[in-house]
């Protein structure tokens, strides 16, 4: 009996090894002209992720994930996913959408398609992604995609949790849109993660210096008040 729960004890020991720890912690949004932010104290969708030293590091597996597009919206807002994954744009609408980015993070054009279709991208690097619609100049979203597995975005009170991340080193990273990436930079740092609960300090992003810039169409022009959106929409009745 005794071999049997020494065994039993060596089991469940490696279940957790195998499992890993919690990483979680708190962000508060400060220096912010958002409302939701000033109001409500709406401090969710802030990007967090652990990238693990080289020689903890594991291949990423092939995923995918899903930005709905909903009542003329992105959904979710802010993505994260790890580097290799493929992101799914359903449109959900009655009418035609036209996802696109055209900055750095990756260029890519699913084109007009229909409603009740869908259309998807591989994010083959690092990086961060800002998505539009080329119809709707108010849809917006940002994919943030990282070389890890490990990774997860701030709930509305600014709290978050990161399961099952092996024991190791690794450097915490923050993403926030409305973020200097110097400001982002300097709250960066070293983690270490034992088999435990790890407690990461309170972290406080400031907004400061922030100002929204109008994107243009996929073809570098403004959008257009009339025209083009009207257009995609009477392509719905014939």
């Amino acid at each position: 009996m005794c071999q049997f729960w020494r065994v039993l004890l060596i089991v469940a020991g490696a279940i957790r090894l195998l499992a890993g720890a919690t990483v979680e912690g708190n962000i508060r949004l400060t220096n912010s002209n958002d409302s939701s932010v000033n109001k409500r104290g709406n401090f969710a969708g802030v990007a967090v992720w652990l990238v693990p030293s080289e020689k903890n590091a594991a291949p990423l597996a092939r995923k995918h994930a899903q930005m709905r597009q909903r009542d003329k919206m992105f959904t979710p807002h802010m993505l994260v996913v790890a580097t290799g994954t493929t992101v799914d744009f359903p449109n959900l609408d009655p009418i035609f959408h036209n996802a696109f980015s055209s900055f750095n993070g990756q260029i890519f054009d699913l084109g007009l398609y229909q409603p009740g279709s869908s259309a998807g991208t591989r994010f083959r690097r690092p990086g961060v992604v800002r998505v539009f619609c080329n119809i709707h100049p108010a849809m917006s979203a940002v994919i943030v995609v990282v070389d890890s597995a490990y990774f997860t975005t701030t709930r509305e009170d600014g709290s978050f949790s990161i399961p099952d991340v092996p024991a190791g080193e690794y450097r915490v990273n923050f993403f926030h849109e409305r973020s200097a990436p110097e400001t982002l930079e300097k709250l960066s740092g070293a983690v270490a993660v034992g088999e435990a609960l790890v407690k990461l300090s309170a972290v406080s992003i400031s907004e400061t210096g922030y100002l929204p810039v109008p994107h243009k169409n996929k073809y570098g022009r403004d959008y257009s008040s009339t025209g083009e959106e009207q257009q995609n929409y009477s392509l719905l009745a014939k």
